[in-house]
C-alpha cells in the first residue's frame, strides 16, 4: 500500500482559461503538462470553446467532460471563464474555483466585466490567478480575500491617499508606520 502525500490529496486544477467571445485568449494559465506545447494548448482552447459556445452558461456555471477532463465554465458578456481539472476531480471544488475567480474579477473591475476592461486590467487578472492556484493546488476561493490580496499587491505606494481604496490606504499607512518604527 502506497502512502499518499498531502499534495496528492489536494484538489488540482489543470488550467484556468479566460477567452473572449471568439475563443481567443484573454488570460490563460496552465498548471499541468497535459498540453506540452503552445500549439496543443491553443488546440485545447479552441476545441473546448467550440464545444461550449452554444450552451447558455450565463446565469450559473455549467460542467462538462471533455477529452478526459472535467471543465467547469461560465459566460459573462463577451468573456468565457473556464476551469479544467482531471477526470477524477471534484466538480464542486472546480466550480468554487471558477466562482471565486469570476467574483474576484468582478470586484476588481467594479462589476464591469467585459473584454475591454479585462484587457485594460490584465495585471489584476493574472494576480487573481496567482492568488487562487499555485502549481495546480487550490489556495483560495473566497473572492473578497482574493480581490483584497490583489488590491494590496497591485497598489502604487506613491499614489496619493485620495486615489487609493480604503484597504490600499490602510496598507500604505501600515507600511509607513512599520518603516518609521524600524528606523
Amino acid at each position: 500500500m502506497a502512502l499518499s502525500t498531502s499534495a496528492d490529496l489536494c484538489p488540482k486544477v489543470k488550467n484556468i482559461l479566460l477567452l473572449d467571445s471568439e475563443g481567443k485568449r484573454v488570460a490563460v494559465k496552465y498548471y499541468s503538462d497535459d498540453w506540452p506545447t503552445n500549439s496543443a494548448k491553443l488546440a485545447f482552447e479552441k476545441a473546448v470553446f467550440a464545444k461550449t459556445m452554444k450552451s447558455n452558461a450565463r446565469t450559473e456555471a455549467e460542467i462538462t467532460m471533455f477529452d478526459c477532463h472535467v471543465v467547469v465554465y461560465k459566460f459573462v458578456q463577451d468573456l468565457h471563464f473556464y476551469v479544467t481539472g482531471g477526470d477524477d476531480e471534484n466538480e464542486l471544488i472546480l466550480a468554487a474555483v471558477l466562482q471565486g475567480f469570476f467574483d474576484a474579477v468582478a470586484l476588481l473591475l467594479r462589476s464591469n466585466v467585459d473584454k475591454r476592461e479585462a484587457l485594460e486590467n490584465l495585471d489584476l487578472i493574472f494576480l487573481c490567478l496567482d492568488e487562487i492556484v499555485e502549481r495546480g493546488m487550490v489556495l483560495e476561493t473566497d473572492a473578497s480575500v482574493i480581490a483584497g490580496k490583489v488590491a494590496i499587491n497591485s497598489m502604487d505606494p506613491t499614489a496619493p491617499l485620495s486615489e487609493q481604496t480604503i484597504s490600499q490606504a490602510l496598507a500604505t499607512a501600515r507600511e509607513h508606520l512599520t518603516r518609521t518604527l524600524f528606523q
